[in-house]
């Protein structure tokens, strides 16, 4: 993968961070996507924040 079209999305209530990537020439705003929260055991909304 490139560094450069990794994006960190990370959970505020958690502190958990997952890795994906964005299109950035689609794609102008934040990403929000439901993942799996491994301490609170459900899916939960991460949100991209900067690197």
């Amino acid at each position: 993968m490139s560094q450069d079209n990794l994006i960190q999305i990370k959970n505020k209530q958690t502190g958990e961070v997952y890795w994906t990537r964005k299109n950035r020439r689609k794609v102008q705003r934040k990403i929000e996507l439901k993942k799996y929260s491994k301490k609170l055991r459900k899916h939960i909304v991460f949100k991209e924040v900067k690197k």
